[in-house]
């Protein structure tokens, strides 16, 4: 039988473009989700991450040799009246996978983190290691999940990696994003204003170097530490991105206010040192790059 991808989300921002890279290499995936079809029409696996019988019949059915858990609730402004949900479908959704693994001896599974599992951080550049304390439940279900990662591969040797992506943005992402929007009303000719963002720092990553480093983290040999931390190596406030939106719509009207976003925490600059040296990664799209080729994309979608 031929090996196989799992990839959870297949039809989620970083899980659908996880399965179109795998797909272009020649790789056989299983994508599954909470849907028959992504939205650009590609057949998916329906599967509940609750569902653990499904799960096994799915991997006894497929010669599974790598998981992608991509699957969750994505982000802290998710699900944010439903903190129960948030639990069920991402800690112990990635409780399941790595029970998968265990009992399915995959090769390796790469776990989706992210930078939320951190909280606010302290000054000075941040490294993995800096001690976790998240703020919202989403970023407390992502340290919860690598909490069990760690232990499923201390204690039963599973081979399994985090990844802390930072904020995922490009084509494809369609829930909240601060960049989406100002692109969208750049295109529709309404101005963007927002009480605050001027002076507040937020680090991006293009969706294709997110997708890098997973696939980097899935196939690499022996890995000397189980948590990396990606980020696309730029570190701008939201005023430093309005005016590279500016530059790619110079019909953009974008004002902010000085100030935090309320639901966002406070990040230094991450240190992705670990994930250069190690995974061999490097950030491929620069702000201005990334911008454009998404301004292009909604550009599509609405003409």
């Amino acid at each position: 039988m031929e090996k196989c991808i799992l990839v959870t989300g297949g039809a989620g921002l970083v899980g659908n473009a996880v399965r179109r890279r795998l797909e272009s290499q020649g790789r056989k995936v299983v994508a599954i989700d909470l849907a028959e079809r992504t939205r650009d029409g590609a057949p998916l696996t329906f599967c509940d991450l609750g569902d653990i019988h499904r799960l096994h019949a799915i991997a006894t059915d497929n010669a599974i040799d790598g998981i992608v858990h991509c699957g969750a609730h994505s982000g802290p402004m998710v699900a944010r009246d439903n903190p129960y949900s948030m639990v069920q479908v991402n800690v112990v959704g990635t409780a399941n996978m790595l029970e998968l693994a265990r009992v399915h001896k995959v090769r390796r599974m790469v776990f989706c983190s992210s930078t939320s599992a951190y909280g606010d951080t302290p000054e000075g550049l941040v490294p993995e290691d800096v001690p976790l304390r998240p703020t919202s439940v989403y970023g407390g279900s992502k340290a919860a999940s690598e909490a069990l990662l760690w232990t499923y591969w201390r204690q039963f040797g599973v081979d399994a990696l985090a990844i802390r992506l930072s904020w995922v943005y490009g084509p494809g992402r369609t829930t909240d994003c601060i960049i989406r929007t100002m692109i969208e009303d750049a295109l529709a000719g309404r101005p963007t204003r927002m009480p605050f963002g001027q002076d507040f720092h937020r680090q991006f990553i293009h969706v294709e170097d997110a997708v890098s480093a997973l696939l980097l983290a899935l196939d690499a040999g022996e890995m000397p530490r189980r948590i990396y931390t990606v980020t696309g190596e730029t570190y701008a406030t939201l005023g430093e991105i309005s005016e590279v939106v500016k530059r790619v719509l110079p019909q953009a009207d974008i004002a902010l206010q000085p100030g935090p976003d309320p639901v966002d925490d406070v990040h230094r600059r991450f240190d992705i040192t670990a994930a250069k040296r190690d995974l061999g990664y490097a950030p491929q799209f620069d702000l201005e790059t990334g911008i454009r080729s998404y301004a292009g994309w909604l550009a599509a979608r609405t003409a």
